[in-house]
């Protein structure tokens, strides 16, 4: 299994800069942590981000978690093994601006991530918010030249099982491949086989990933999250 470097920064609202790094393995979720080594000498302990500021708010991702090599498929803060908030992720040297944040922070909540140790993987992930507040996550490893049904991270439940009846309000995806990916997009597939909307893939190695809230749907329960494949 190959390992690599992930690092990403934060700030609290009482100005305190979180920088965090773990070494992470490759195609599995893993936890990113504080850093131990900010500078020679420096640094805290590498611990859990909500052990280290337990009842402190993040008030901006100065960087999303990044790879330092390969690629990274998707991130999020997770609490009481749910995604309390996705988080977008990033390459070195595209982040243009620091990304707004309001999440206070508890006792137990990490940062998780996935990485891959290919720079241009054939994953596409989609992250959306609904009316209700839920943040979900849904991935698939885009096959050529097919429909590829993307899942959720953590139960494998497809977007409508996922989220039924709610309507999303917010949603980015990423992937490295959205040139062979139709309309360069994630389509919502409803269960007349139609798109009743649709998310653009961003490719993180060139654009910094912002949420959009356009070709947004209310998601029925036969609903796909899918990607149709030219090659």
């Amino acid at each position: 299994m190959t390992t690599q470097a992930v690092q990403a920064q934060i700030q609290l609202s009482t100005g305190e800069i979180v920088d965090l790094q773990s070494t992470v393995t490759d195609g599995s979720s893993q936890e990113l942590k504080t850093s131990a080594s900010v500078i020679s000498g420096g640094g805290i302990s590498a611990q859990s981000l909500g052990t280290y500021a337990d009842g402190k708010t993040i008030s901006a991702i100065l960087q999303p978690p990044t790879p330092a090599s390969g690629s990274i498929s998707w991130a999020y803060l997770q609490r009481n093994g749910a995604i309390l908030s996705c988080l977008p992720v990033a390459a070195h040297g595209v982040v243009s601006q620091p990304i707004p944040f309001a999440i206070r922070l508890r006792a137990g909540d990490t940062i998780q991530v996935f990485t891959r140790a290919a720079a241009a993987p054939r994953d596409v992930s989609l992250n959306v918010v609904t009316q209700s507040g839920t943040h979900a996550i849904f991935t698939a490893v885009n096959s050529a030249s097919t429909t590829n049904n993307l899942t959720h991270i953590l139960n494998s439940q497809s977007l409508g099982e996922n989220l039924a009846n709610q309507r999303i309000m917010s949603h980015y995806a990423n992937s490295t491949n959205g040139a062979t990916m139709r309309g360069g997009s994630v389509l919502y597939i409803n269960d007349r086989g139609l798109p009743a909307g649709s998310c653009i893939a961003i490719n993180p190695n060139n654009l910094q990933m912002q949420p959009n809230s356009m070709a947004t749907a209310v998601i029925g329960l036969n609903f796909q999250a899918s990607t149709v494949t030219t090659a």
